[in-house]
């Protein structure tokens, strides 16, 4: 009984200590998720103020429908699919594979479609899945490697493009969700779409109150493709920064259910702790009962008698 309740004890120790682990994790969870989104702000005005500056680069060229990007020769595609660097995420990467092949309809664009990948645990997954994948790169752990990360993969997407080997560019990822299903987007990247910073815009009536074009040191073509790389740029690292965010909730909610089986784990232990205490408390009560039974019965051993046969006298 004395082992059984040693074993209870131990293992008892080590879900409270699993229960610290799991309370930890939850945390830098929430402050990595928090830390993301204070960093949403500047990535889009960032954006923005890129976005200013194509509308202006466009009142310098003539033909705004031109778009070097439907130029090439062949439909071909690539998807960048952002997943999960670390595990205990639940399904996180699950559902953005299944968007990722989603995203591939048809025999033909299936097969013709390049997969870029973000995440090592996103890689173990979709390679299990077998989805083809050309490129892959492990996802940030921290928001700081955004920028570095979106310049890495702009300038493998761009030089793709440089060989004619994609048309189309497509980023899937995840965004923060309060509830606890994983809300999956798919943004279009190339053809750049040129039309949302067109001359109708408020950049154009900024210009005119101006009264004289931006003055520039490039040919107007190359300074709109450079801008448009640049605004690439800044829509990839949003997308890191709300992969990463999404992520860590999707951590957060994964360290409650696991807290919540803690919990349910402790309180079946404590259960057989305090039974298994009764038990011993309760043979250990018999035994001295038995023994203290023992001790007053009279004794039955006949008394020693005196040489005659009978017993001496006082």
């Amino acid at each position: 009984m004395s082992n059984k309740l040693s074993e209870v004890q131990a293992r008892m120790n080590g879900v409270h200590g699993l229960e610290s682990v799991v309370g930890a994790m939850r945390g830098i969870a929430a402050a990595r998720s928090r830390e993301a989104r204070s960093r949403l702000d500047g990535i889009r005005a960032c954006a923005q103020i890129v976005g200013a500056a194509i509308g202006d680069a466009l009142l310098l060229i003539d033909d705004h429908a031109s778009n070097e990007t439907a130029k090439a020769g062949r439909d071909a595609a690539m998807v960048i699919v952002l997943c999960a660097e670390q595990g205990f995420v639940g399904t996180f990467n699950e559902h953005l594979i299944d968007a990722a092949f989603a995203s591939s309809t048809g025999t033909e664009r299936a097969s013709s479609t390049e997969y870029l990948m973000l995440g090592d645990r996103g890689i173990v997954a979709a390679t299990e899945r077998g989805l083809n994948i050309s490129w892959s790169a492990p996802m940030i752990t921290h928001a700081d490697e955004v920028p570095a990360l979106a310049d890495r993969l702009t300038g493998v997407l761009f030089q793709r493009m440089v060989a004619g080997r994609t048309t189309r560019v497509s980023v899937i990822h995840a965004t923060p969700n309060p509830t606890a299903t994983v809300e999956i987007v798919e943004q279009a990247l190339l053809p750049f779409d040129y039309g949302r910073f067109s001359a109708t815009s408020s950049t154009t009536s900024s210009a005119t109150v101006r009264g004289n074009p931006p003055l520039i040191t490039l040919a107007p073509r190359r300074l709109l493709s450079q801008l448009a790389e640049e605004y690439i740029f800044a829509q990839l690292c949003e997308a890191i920064m709300l992969s990463f965010a999404a992520e860590n909730e999707a951590r957060m909610r994964a360290m409650i259910a696991a807290r919540t089986n803690v919990h349910d784990k402790l309180e079946a232990l404590t259960g057989d702790f305090r039974r298994l205490r009764q038990e011993e408390i309760t043979s250990e009560i018999v035994e001295l009962s038995a023994g203290s039974i023992a001790a007053g019965r009279p004794s039955k051993k006949p008394r020693p008698r005196n040489g005659h046969g009978s017993t001496p006298s006082f």
